[in-house]
């Protein structure tokens, strides 16, 4: 990719390089900005509030009962599964600081599936939202976790109110079903004791793990992204060197709707933000539109990152667009495309334009981005981040012309070293420092890229990548299923869905059975909301069966 067609179209105060070696680590980072943002609000979540400095100093606490009552070591896989609440960013730091790598998780994971991370990862202790505790009880015996911590949704909101929210949550909605954990401890001691004990500083380098991000990659099961401490430094840098002509350091406040271990908000919420000095205004259940939009009420919000759905939501929800938007500088749409009507239907209600950003998880995850001066939606996933290099490849290994498709190879410091313990996938997606993203786009003669289509079976279900071979894995798990194959399928809201084909082994199965099995197997999301029996499934002469056809 020839950077004489990024001189036209850059805006001239973003730079073309990043310096990916800034900070040492993600923790020395943090301390940095906490430092000289110390009486500044960094995370807020309903309605309570936590400083730099407090934050600074709880972080510090959970590390060191990380360090001295668990006796975790640098290296040691520490993982976090709670939704956006106080709690995530004192453990996610915490663990940093301590050393640790950390597995993300999505506390609405099966019990399938989240043996299958805390196996893979090597998981030796981990924190949970007690909501979800049930689903640790099930599986833990068959993990290395040793230790749990549990927490409740209103721990870090103060003692009234904390307990108010958490006796509403356990009693009254009842979204705690009743497990059994006995030598789990609680987070709110785990801070208490912590904070009486010594926290021992780590040596940790850029090429360290910072992080085991779980995707589906190109294909296949879930596997590990191994994000190292530079390419996550270099990734918020890139983030930052792009949007910071919009922001001011010590003065922004982004809404964090996106959950925290996903890893859009992950990086351009919670790590570039504290670089600025920022506050992140914690949505826990964001799918509560109505709640979502009473509390964006109360702030004076600056910049908000989502998806498609999340923005179609909004503009859905009564109230929404009588709120106050003279403070907002700066809307990002990720995850998944960004539709024109919604993107149209967005600058027209809140007068700023929605930016829109491609990304992948073994990129930390930002590789393109609109520029921020553009007027209006162009359908481009705009330009390369600063030190990326994209070109795009035929299938015969060959750098195709200005305006031709072909598959995105990214090459840049926020590529991932590779898959966690699967050398043979990382093969597959890495060529001499390039990643093969799987994505069919072009360019055209001011730099700017399109993806064309995406890959080939990959389905994206309201910005979550959902992996055709994981449900075909849990419908062959069913006794009366004989064959089956998984595709995705328009949908007005959540981009996609899932329809599967079923070949019967049993005739009496039927659309509801399948539907029953596969939400005890897999999140939500993921569960097919379309069902086909057919008398046969299309496939190639050595009997692979054709996706493509049944699309």
């Amino acid at each position: 990719m020839a950077k004489i067609w990024l001189e036209k179209s850059y805006p001239a105060d973003i730079p073309f390089e990043i310096d990916p070696d800034r900070y040492a680590s993600i923790g020395d980072m943090f301390l940095k900005y906490a430092s000289i943002y110390a009486d500044r609000t960094a995370f807020i979540n309903m309605g309570a509030e936590i400083t730099y400095q407090q934050l600074e100093q709880q972080a510090k606490a959970f590390a060191a009962y990380l360090q001295q009552e668990l006796g975790l070591k640098k290296g040691d896989s520490f993982a976090i599964m709670v939704p956006n609440t106080l709690q995530y960013p004192i453990a996610l730091f915490g663990a940093l600081l301590a050393g640790l790598t950390v597995v993300n998780v999505n506390p609405l994971y099966t019990a399938r599936e989240l043996e299958h991370q805390l196996k893979d990862s090597n998981t030796k202790a981990m924190l949970v939202v007690e909501n979800f505790a049930k689903t640790l009880e099930t599986i833990i015996d068959k993990t290395p976790v040793k230790h749990v911590i549990l927490t409740s949704l209103g721990d870090r909101l103060g003692l009234v109110k904390g307990t108010v929210v958490n006796c509403v949550v356990k009693y009254v909605k009842k979204m705690v079903p009743s497990f059994k954990l006995p030598d789990a401890i609680r987070f709110n001691q785990v801070i208490n004791k912590g904070s009486n004990l010594p926290f021992t500083p780590v040596l940790v380098e850029g090429e360290d793990l910072a992080f085991l991000q779980y995707t589906g990659g190109t294909t296949g099961v879930s596997k590990g992204a191994m994000l190292t401490h530079r390419n996550m430094i270099a990734n918020l840098e890139q983030a930052k060197a792009t949007l910071k002509p919009l922001l001011d350091e010590g003065k922004e406040l982004i809404v964090t709707a996106l959950p925290l271990y996903h890893i859009f908000a992950l990086t351009a919420n919670c790590l570039t933000f504290v670089t600025l000095g920022g506050s992140n205004l914690l949505i826990t259940n964001p799918r509560d539109m109505p709640n979502f939009v009473k509390e964006l009420a109360k702030y004076p919000f600056t910049a908000l990152t989502g998806v498609n759905t999340l923005f179609n939501g909004l503009l859905n929800t009564p109230g929404f667009k009588d709120l106050d938007f003279s403070h907002l500088k700066l809307s990002l749409g990720g995850g998944m495309a960004v539709q024109r009507p919604v993107a149209e239907r967005w600058q027209n209600i809140t007068k700023t334009r929605l930016l829109e950003g491609y990304g992948l998880t073994e990129c930390a995850p930002l590789v393109t981005l609109s520029p921020y001066n553009l007027k209006e939606y162009d359908g481009s996933i705009g330009l390369p981040a600063p030190s990326t290099d994209i070109k795009i490849m035929n299938d015969d290994g060959e750098e195709v012309a200005i305006g031709e498709s072909g598959e995105m190879w990214v090459k840049g410091p926020q590529v991932m070293r590779g898959y966690y313990n699967r050398p043979e996938a990382t093969d597959d997606v890495l060529k001499e420092g390039w990643l093969a993203t799987g994505d069919i786009a072009c360019m055209d003669e001011k730099g700017f890229f399109k993806i064309v289509d995406r890959k080939k079976d990959m389905i994206i279900v309201s910005g979550f990548n959902v992996f055709p071979n994981e449900i075909e894995e849990v419908l062959m798990m069913h006794e009366g299923v004989l064959e089956a194959a998984a595709i995705g399928v328009p949908h007005d809201i959540s981009g996609e869905t899932v329809k599967v084909f079923i070949v019967k082994k049993d005739t009496t199965l039927d659309e509801k059975t399948i539907i029953a099995h596969c939400r005890e197997n897999l999140t939500a999301y993921k569960v097919p909301k379309l069902v086909e029996f057919r008398d046969e499934l299309p496939k190639t002469n050595v009997g692979k069966i054709l996706r493509r056809e049944l699309r």
